[in-house]
């Protein structure tokens, strides 16, 4: 069973989230992305698993990989297919940011989208609202408006996560124009999602990864919530690409339960402290790491401590 594999499967964000805090704070974030995707690759291999990586990081910018279709596990063992991204938040953690982590999600072969390494345009919120009542089809008004609507709020109450990025400057002075107030974030747009669980924020919009959508949904179809997702395809290298591996429809938005369709685990290990985890802690010879473990409705927050750990 999928689940038996879950200590193994700690180990391997444990294994990258280490070896990115090796480069915490020194402004190298390829270096930090490339051990981390190293050491996650090890641990995987150790497990006994038939794996596949459906959803991998790198192919966008050139950063070092686990390449979509690359298989890991000793090849027994339960066939599955593998979301991840060894360091989320690759510039958090060069530049000792709050929320940089290691995540992966696991699901039975076949159920999660499979969907190269390019943008995705996306929208989400929390749990107990209405089906359907923000969506990319509709304008960012008019989710503003819908969205108070459901929470019995104003919109001047509503605060809404976005990447900081120059291609977002038109979609957050219409939201600022409407009243909302905007939380701009530099990376880690997994942790944003996660965060609206909590009430803390009341929707995520914009442009990020699509590996970092498939992850955020992997987690909503867990313990709730609702994302819609599209790819964006806009080269012609990216249409070919869309092409070689199935995707017909362009223009489809995908919801939670077309990214993610049956039972998933999802777990992460934060590297520095962050909404949803603390990061990794070297006090008074020991080192302390905390995981996050995601699935069919449970929360469950892991402690490792390490003493002796510089004299090992």
């Amino acid at each position: 069973m999928i689940k038996d594999l879950i200590p193994k499967l700690i180990e391997a964000t444990e294994s990258a989230a280490m070896a990115a805090y090796n480069f915490l704070g020194l402004g190298q974030e390829k270096e930090a992305d490339r051990a981390a995707v190293d050491a996650m690759r090890s641990t995987l291999n150790s497990i006994d698993m038939n794996g596949t990586v459906v959803i991998g990081e790198g192919e966008r910018d050139s950063a070092p990989m686990l390449y979509i279709g690359e298989e890991v596990g000793t090849k027994r063992g339960p066939e599955v297919d593998i979301a991840l991204d060894p360091l989320e938040g690759t510039s958090i953690c060069a530049n000792y940011g709050r929320g940089a982590m290691s995540v992966l999600a696991v699901t039975k072969r076949g159920n999660f989208l499979n969907a190269p390494d390019v943008y995705m345009e996306k929208i989400a919120v929390g749990k107990n609202l209405p089906n359907g009542i923000v969506s990319l089809k509709n304008s960012i008004e008019n989710n503003l408006y819908q969205l108070s609507e459901a929470k019995r709020c104003k919109i001047s109450e509503l605060v809404i996560i976005i990447l900081n990025r120059p291609r977002h400057e038109s979609l957050i002075m219409k939201i600022r124009k409407c009243g909302a107030r905007v939380k701009l974030i530099d990376d880690g747009d997994i942790s944003a999602v996660i965060s609206l669980l909590n009430n803390s924020y009341d929707m995520y919009v914009g442009i990020g990864g699509a590996p970092e959508g498939v992850l955020a949904a992997s987690v909503l179809s867990s313990i709730g919530g609702q994302m819609e997702g599209k790819l964006i395809f806009n080269t012609d290298e990216l249409k070919k690409r869309a092409e070689e591996i199935g995707i017909k429809d362009k223009e489809k938005i995908y919801r939670v339960e077309d990214m993610v369709k049956s039972e998933s685990i999802f777990i992460s290990t934060g590297i520095t402290d962050g909404d949803i985890l603390s990061g990794i802690k070297d006090k008074n010879n020991k080192r302390t790491i905390n995981s996050l473990i995601i699935s069919k409705g449970v929360i469950k927050r892991v402690k490792k401590i390490t003493y002796n750990y510089f004299n090992s």
